[in-house]
């Protein structure tokens, strides 16, 4: 005869409405500790030749993900940084010569940011960094476990953020 197992200490999980949850915030942790430790960022910035901090590289992917010039109230909503930040970060970037300034063709008020030749080969050379890394890490994975991998975690991102959004328009 199998023994049962032991009861968990505390409510039962199914009077607990977020039981299935409980799993998941460890999780974050490890992958959050596991990417700082880590020093992804840094570590895919030096293979690609950068000598570039981490907001900087953020400011850089970004505009390489859109593909478009944004303003710095863009970038800083997409970074989910404040304006000042990416302000600091775009004027080093202008110095190195990866970024410049455009006319807004809707507001000649405000000016645009998108990246250089230079910046736009530095943020590729960077991001080919990193999805080989992800690419080697999830080399075992079946294509359908990956697939919702990219769907789930979509889903999650954008309903955290939104979520997030709601408090801070509540503050």
């Amino acid at each position: 005869m199998t023994p049962e197992p032991a009861e968990p200490a505390g409510p039962a999980a199914s009077d607990d409405p977020h039981s299935d949850l409980l799993a998941v915030l460890p999780r974050i942790t490890q992958l959050s500790a596991a990417f700082n430790k880590g020093r992804l960022t840094e570590r895919a910035a030096e293979a690609a030749g950068l000598a570039l901090d981490r907001p900087a590289m953020g400011v850089l992917v970004t505009l390489r993900t859109v593909d478009q010039p944004l303003r710095i109230g863009e970038i800083a909503d997409r970074m989910q940084v404040v304006g000042p930040h990416v302000t600091r970060q775009v004027q080093a970037l202008e110095k190195r010569g990866l970024v410049h300034r455009v006319a807004d063709p809707h507001d000649r008020r405000a000016s645009l940011i998108e990246p250089t030749g230079a910046g736009m080969e530095a943020a590729n050379r960077y991001v080919t960094s990193v999805l080989g890394w992800f690419a080697e890490a999830l080399a075992d994975w079946p294509q359908q476990d990956r697939e919702d991998l990219t769907r789930l975690l979509t889903r999650l991102a954008d309903d955290v953020t939104a979520r997030l959004a709601r408090f801070d328009a509540e503050e």
